[in-house]
């Protein structure tokens, strides 16, 4: 049985949801579908998305290469299953409501790794849009918890989907992505779902906890781009409604996100 956060922890507990943010804002290209579905019956979500093993990196689409100004305002909240079973952090979670908190977001070009196709001839590595996940991580757990709580955000070198955030007390926060999947319903929208591992570790034993995120991305201009955000939790393994919440989330919680162009697009 895995041990509740303690009181000193809870606070840290508000953001941890926060943070799945921060994956989506750090491939493929596919047809308006069960990703789309999902936020259309939102807050009815009765089971976990589809998605397949995540690998490399997150791939975006050109118009939202760039530094921009991101505004996020949590809109709305809910325990589908309260209140048997509910998440902690989520009566904290619910101060934040209708309060837009502000910091900057970076997507970048990087080239992709070198490969070869079916004929084992070599295909020439290209540039695709990632986001900068330390950069972001770092700018928005600042924003959330103030300029001196966080230490410092690491992607690991080896594998873009794995991350650390370390907090000024020490107290650490791993985020793994574990499952993804894109929608590219039309060239001004891009719809993306990513499911990840949370363990945070801050004194005694560790809080696990699952986590998705979806995300539909909307081009206004060139300048400007919106998104309706959802952010679902899931019990771990570890906890002792695990089996009786099955796959379905135990919190939503609904962004809406406003990201206006600093500079020009790279």
């Amino acid at each position: 049985m895995t041990r509740q956060p303690t009181k000193r922890n809870r606070r840290y507990l508000v953001w941890l949801v926060l943070l799945a943010l921060v994956w989506l804002l750090c491939s493929g290209t596919a047809w308006a579908g069960p990703l789309s579905d999902r936020l259309a019956t939102f807050p009815d979500w009765n089971s976990k998305p589809p998605t397949k093993p995540a690998t490399g990196d997150l791939v975006y689409p050109d118009w939202l290469a760039g530094t921009w100004e991101m505004t996020s305002t949590l809109v709305d909240i809910a325990a589908p299953l309260a209140p048997e079973i509910e998440t902690p952090g989520f009566e904290s979670n619910q101060s934040l409501l209708n309060e837009p908190i502000t910091c900057k977001v970076r997507f970048e070009p990087r080239l992709t790794s070198y490969t070869q196709s079916f004929l084992l001839k070599p295909r020439l590595a290209q540039e695709k849009i990632v986001a900068d996940r330390a950069f972001n991580g770092l700018n928005l757990a600042k924003a959330y918890l103030g300029e001196e709580a966080v230490k410092k955000v690491v992607v690991d070198a080896k594998d873009p989907n794995r991350q650390l955030t370390i907090l000024a007390d020490y107290h650490m926060l791993e985020s793994t992505v574990t499952g993804r999947a894109t929608e590219t319903p039309s060239d001004t929208e891009f719809i993306t779902t990513e499911f990840f591992q949370q363990m945070f570790r801050g004194g005694g034993k560790p809080y696990f906890n699952e986590v998705e995120t979806t995300t539909a991305y909307h081009q206004v201009d060139d300048d400007h781009v919106t998104a309706d955000q959802v952010t679902a939790v899931y019990l771990s393994p570890q906890e002792p409604n695990y089996f009786d919440a099955g796959n379905r989330p135990v919190a939503l919680y609904r962004y809406q996100l406003d990201l206006a162009a600093i500079n020009t697009p790279i």
